[in-house]
């Protein structure tokens, strides 16, 4: 009777109290694998600070692992392969490879694609225009450790003075050890993708001027706490100004149970017409922030747009195509989870296929344009059923402590 009781109680307090307030379908996919689902800010301003209360459930109900990512720049590597002309070999003398180098490429290096081998092999390089007469470009190099315990081949990068010679010359020396297999020869290029910061709209922004002061003042609130990371200006007049700015926010203090508002700074920049006026500030999560503009004695500016800007951040799932799942966030009582795929994170790399996040709920909206509804959807009924809860709770709170005192 006892066990039932306190079951009943953790269950009790777990619907109370641990119910998430916002929920997303995420977009279905087309490939299984890991994908890259991009945090809006009306999720992120739904979700906690760290974003711990974040979930993913799929259409059985279980739950579904993932990481967080900051979006910064994501780099790739990609392999292009060069052609090679020929390949020469006299037993027990040399081998010789020459490779076309794609016309308007200067290099410096080459990787290699080279068949298992346990040999030390010295090499030199050599550079044409015409495939007929030749110059030096590095000697007496060599390659080691070519082989590897998980594949049939090793990829190897050599190295050698600036060139822009068409053609290029390696000359391996075999005698005194065995020809290796050269599969392939071409470069590496790393390709780099820019993320772009995502745009936060304010829900309002006022200025007023304050002439008694020399100041601008410029109020911003938003629907709910914002991440905020960076804040550009655009200004249309004067032609030349040069502004201290300063940031801030009104925070409540008890001064001698009396509570007090004052101005608490966050970040201060300048303004200046010389420069792109786009500020990095500390990351705040705030609802409601204000910008004070020194004038000094010159007239106001005209500002023409205001823009705030958060980081990108996105989760990386490994999700499965005709699957829908159901993104859950908004519960202050969830704690950070804990998958062993965030010891992963380096294994996954490169750019990912993306998903996103719609049709995004949240259960404190009210439906203006609903007037009849039932009784059990009214905030009357919810209240009572918070009460009842409440009363529940404490009964079977009592009676668990009584029953312990009773056994003691």
């Amino acid at each position: 009777m006892k066990l039932n009781k306190l079951l009943l109680l953790l269950l009790l307090t777990n619907v109370c109290f641990g119910q998430f307030q916002t929920t997303g379908k995420l977009k279905e996919v087309s490939q299984n694998g890991f994908h890259e689902i991009r945090l809006s800010p009306e999720i992120r301003a739904a979700s906690k600070q760290d974003l711990s209360d974040i979930r993913i459930f799929n259409s059985k109900g279980n739950e579904i692992p993932y990481f967080i990512q900051n979006s910064t720049n994501i780099s790739s590597d990609s392999f292009e392969e060069y052609t090679i002309i020929s390949k020469k070999a006299e037993q027990k003398k040399y081998t010789s490879l020459i490779i076309a180098v794609p016309s308007a490429k200067n290099n410096k290096q080459l990787s290699l694609f080279i068949a298992n081998s346990d040999v030390i092999k010295k090499y030199s390089i050599s550079g044409s225009d015409d495939q007929k007469e030749w110059f030096g470009i590095s000697d007496s190099q060599s390659l080691s450790d070519l082989n590897s315990t998980t594949e049939s081949s090793v990829v190897k990068t050599i190295t050698y003075p600036l060139s822009t010679y068409k053609y290029l010359k390696i000359d391996f020396d075999d005698k005194k050890t065995l020809p290796i297999n050269v599969l392939k020869v071409g470069n590496f290029t790393t390709n780099v993708q820019t993320q772009s910061f995502e745009e936060v709209t304010p829900k309002q922004l006022s200025t007023t001027e304050i002439p008694s002061k020399k100041e601008t003042q410029i109020h911003i609130l938003f629907d709910a706490p914002q991440i905020i990371n960076q804040i550009v200006f655009e200004v249309l007049k004067p032609t030349y100004y040069n502004r201290q700015v300063v940031l801030y926010k009104k925070v409540k203090r008890e001064v001698k149970r009396k509570s007090q508002i004052y101005d608490e700074e966050i970040a201060s920049f300048e303004l200046n017409s010389n420069v792109k006026n786009s500020f990095t500030i500390p990351e705040i999560f705030e609802k409601e922030i204000f910008i004070r503009i020194e004038n000094q004695d010159n007239l106001p500016l005209t500002i023409s747009s205001i823009k705030f800007n958060q980081k990108p951040i996105s989760i990386i799932a490994d999700l499965n195509a005709n699957e829908n799942y159901i993104l859950k966030t908004g519960n202050t009582n969830a704690v950070q989870p804990e998958y062993d795929l965030s010891n992963f994170k380096n294994n996954i790399i490169g750019a990912l296929p993306q998903s996103s996040i719609y049709g995004i709920q949240h259960k404190s909206e009210v439906k203006k344009d609903n007037d009849n509804k039932s009784f059990w959807q009214q905030s009357w009924f919810m209240w009572l059923c918070i009460i009842l809860g409440g009363i529940t709770i404490l009964y079977f709170t009592a009676s668990l402590v009584k029953d312990l005192k009773k056994q003691n």
